[in-house]
């Protein structure tokens, strides 16, 4: 017993907590580091990119935009989707937009004016319910990021209490995800 470290088991997170609800943007995963050693740093899902090895232009992006985002967003690590002109679904954009994912901290109000952030569907207690109820408000409504755009991907559940993420989409990507009226007549 004298090698053995014990491992105790640990707390279960309550389900019944609540949740945020965002749109899930289809474009590219895009980060920028503000050190506080002042380094500049630009990221994809997976790795640093600079405007030679860049990830749809975000890079090139980033760097001609560095002073409003040092100023706008301070130190940090801050995540969010690169998206529109030339990116996956494209939303029927003619520019490519920058939107933060963190709701917590970021809002309309308090970031820099060339970054957006993720639009809020819902904020409450946690319900299956409700979230399969804002899949069909994006598959009839279009998406709340792109106004117009009759394809939204889906959304991004964050269950405050765990700090977990999931995601549910409309299209055929998750085993047991909302269904289609017209899917559930075969």
């Amino acid at each position: 017993m004298d090698e053995v470290q014990f491992r105790g088991f640990g707390s279960i997170k309550r389900l019944s907590r609540d949740m945020v609800v965002t749109e899930k943007i289809d474009g590219t995963n895009a980060s920028i580091w503000i050190m506080e050693d002042e380094q500049f740093l630009v990221g994809s899902k997976s790795r640093f990119i600079t405007p030679d090895s860049d990830n749809f232009g975000f890079a090139r992006w980033a760097y001609e935009h560095e002073q409003e985002l040092r100023e706008g967003l301070g130190y940090g690590v801050h995540y969010g989707e690169w998206w529109g002109s030339g990116i996956q679904r494209k939303y029927g954009l003619t520019e490519k937009r920058f939107s933060l994912f963190n709701r917590g901290r970021w809002n309309e109000d308090n970031t820099p004016e060339c970054v957006s952030v993720v639009p809020v569907l819902y904020e409450g207690p946690f319900s299956v319910s409700t979230v399969d109820r804002l899949l069909e408000e994006l598959h009839r409504e279009g998406s709340i990021a792109a106004p117009g755009f009759m394809n939204p991907e889906g959304v991004v559940v964050y269950h405050t209490h765990s700090n977990t993420l999931f995601k549910k989409t409309l299209d055929h990507n998750d085993d047991h995800k909302f269904m289609h009226a017209e899917d559930n007549r075969r």
